[in-house]
């Protein structure tokens, strides 16, 4: 059974940074695409980021672009989303999603899987 497991989040202060991690057990397969997704208190779920199976190809959220990386290691079946410039709108639950899709396009629609979240909170 496959398994989304993000680690990363906490509290960090406007201008900060954090790195997030997502880390994939039980594929079947290494041609997926895999991404970024978060939700603020009250507001719905949105697209960060998505990452193509080879890489070579990113995505972000107008909101993130220039501040935001996502990266994978496809040996260790993880994804990174490493986040610079923190404001407090960024604050949010971040979840990890996955669909097993070989395509060199990088846009996560249709995700199979998904991660139970982590928590990045930006407050002075």
């Amino acid at each position: 059974q496959l398994q989304l497991v993000e680690s990363g989040g906490g509290l960090v202060q406007p201008g900060g940074s954090l790195r997030l991690s997502c880390e994939a057990s039980g594929l079947t397969s290494p041609y997926y695409i895999i991404g970024w997704f978060r939700q603020a208190p009250g507001k719905e779920r949105e697209g960060v980021s998505c990452i193509s199976s080879s890489g070579g190809n990113t995505n972000y959220a107008d909101s993130v672009k220039g501040r935001f990386t996502i990266s994978r290691d496809n040996a260790k079946n993880r994804v990174y989303l490493q986040m610079n410039s923190l404001k407090p709108e960024d604050t949010a639950v971040y979840y990890c999603a996955l669909r097993y899709y070989h395509t060199v396009q990088a846009i996560c629609v249709n995700m199979d899987y998904w991660g139970k979240g982590t928590l990045v909170t930006v407050s002075s």
